[in-house]
């Protein structure tokens, strides 16, 4: 869609209020929801405490904090304010912001990068989302003694993996398709807090057992022997995974954010939600793999690395929930149910990154943009699957490790450089009229302009 504009005395052009026909959000409570259930999900749940046990724990969990304030925050209000300013998705912003010529193609390259690491992130959170329903439908089944479907979900096949994941990117395209209002905010406003309810249950269940205490002590007390560059990258890699930073999902959140809203408040209250229900993900699933070592489940390799970090949970948590009998199969339904939700509620802003930048076009509308894209993540998420050892953990690689800090390090340069101070003080001042005598005005503007960039450019060149 095209997008109003006015001239300011410079001869800046301004977007002039709400894009015509753009949807928004219709409380900050359902923003803050949507947003976090963007930041919470898979990278919170399977991703964050995967590679915390894999790094040392203490050690990532101390530096996934530091790169979450000093990269990861600045970052995501540069990505907010960019889609406000804008009222737009990631293309349509980065060529705007550029002007003409160059920077404007530069600007829609960068967000074309986005919109692919999109897809193929996508691609493999339909995999991996799949494979938490089906362990969620295959402690039910048990529950129910239904053998026949259990079995089926049980075995490791190409076509249980596929229909799975078919089922995933269903699921998610019906919620995308209602919309901002009725689907992506009605359904994650309901979703999040039970996620979080479901979580702390779990975590008073498994510290009770033998062994979780000396997985909550690998966890919060830091060998600091254990940091160098690899787990540098990582940490800055999954503190941008975790909120879907460099995809362009919260570009889109922000184009859909009330001007009335605090900008810096609501960017640091997404950041906290973020990494509260990473640590809390960490203080459940850690433990839990030091209680199935202690009940003879194969966790470590003889050099103390996990066995496998991919696919950790679905190794590891079934054979320790067996090990507990028959309150085990209680507790693998809430736990993969809880998963389930959280890798969902991630999945919904990821597609809505491409299907919003169709809709934007005006050659499409949005339930034909929502299925084609649905269709084509499926596909990429089908070459996966059929090829799944050497594109696996290349698809994740790629994408957490990469393209997300890259990109969001090319949004804080436009943002910083070429979006006018006068034009990013405008857009914040609508939702926080103070923000001009704060310190965060007095810091973040020449932050993302060079210090964001360069850290992360320094983070990839020394891994």
């Amino acid at each position: 869609m095209t997008i109003s504009q006015a001239k300011s005395a410079s001869g800046e052009a301004i977007p002039a209020g709400k894009a015509p026909g753009r949807a928004q959000f219709s409380s900050r409570f359902g923003f803050l929801m949507a947003a976090a259930g963007a930041a919470v999900g898979l990278g919170n749940v399977w991703s964050f405490p995967s590679m915390a046990a894999n790094n040392g724990g203490g050690a990532f969990l101390l530096v996934y904090v530091v790169m979450a304030f000093i990269l990861a925050y600045p970052a995501l209000m540069a990505e907010l304010t960019l889609g406000r300013y804008a009222q737009s998705g990631i293309i349509n912003a980065m060529g705007q912001v550029g002007g003409r010529g160059l920077p404007r193609c530069l600007g829609q390259g960068v967000g074309g990068v986005a919109l692919a690491a999109a897809c193929l992130g996508q691609a493999f959170y339909a995999i991996v989302t799949g494979w938490l329903v089906g362990y969620a439908l295959l402690a039910l089944a048990r529950l129910l003694g239904l053998d026949g479907a259990a079995a089926w979900l049980a075995e490791g096949s190409f076509w249980r993996d596929w229909s799975l994941t078919l089922v995933a990117m269903v699921i998610t395209a019906a919620v995308v398709l209602a919309g901002v209002n009725q689907g992506i905010e009605r359904w994650t406003k309901r979703l999040m807090p039970l996620l979080l309810v479901m979580m702390l249950v779990l975590i008073a269940v498994m510290l009770s057992f033998p062994g979780a205490g000396e997985g909550v002590k690998t966890y919060l007390v830091p060998d600091l022997s254990r940091i160098d560059g690899q787990l540098v990258l990582d940490a800055m890699g999954q503190a941008f995974f975790s909120l879907s930073i460099g995809v362009g999902a919260m570009v889109v959140y922000g184009s859909y954010l009330s001007r009335e809203a605090n900008l810096p408040r609501a960017g640091a209250q997404v950041m906290l939600i973020d990494m509260g229900v990473a640590f809390v993900a960490g203080l459940l699933i850690i433990p839990a793999m030091f209680v199935a070592h202690g009940l003879g489940v194969e966790v470590f390799n003889e050099a103390g690395e996990l066995q496998s970090s991919a696919t950790l949970l679905f190794m590891v948590m079934p054979a320790l929930f067996e090990a507990m009998g028959s309150l085990g199969l209680g507790l693998e339904l809430i736990f993969f149910v809880l998963l389930a939700i959280a890798a969902l509620t991630s999945m919904f802003p990821v597609l809505e990154v491409p299907v919003s930048t169709l809709e934007e076009t005006g050659m499409i509308r949005r339930r034909p943009a929502t299925w084609l894209m649905a269709g084509v993540t499926f596909a990429i998420a089908s070459l996966i699957l059929a090829y799944f050892e050497p594109l696996f953990d290349w698809a994740i690689t790629l994408t957490i490790s990469y393209s997300m800090p890259l990109v969001g390090a090319l949004v804080c340069l436009y943002v910083g450089w070429l979006l006018s101070r006068n034009a990013k003080l405008r857009e914040l001042r609508q939702g926080a009229p103070e923000i001009e005598h704060t310190l965060f005005w007095k810091i973040w503007p020449w932050y993302i302009r060079v210090v964001c960039p360069l850290l992360v450019l320094v983070v990839m060149l020394r891994a």
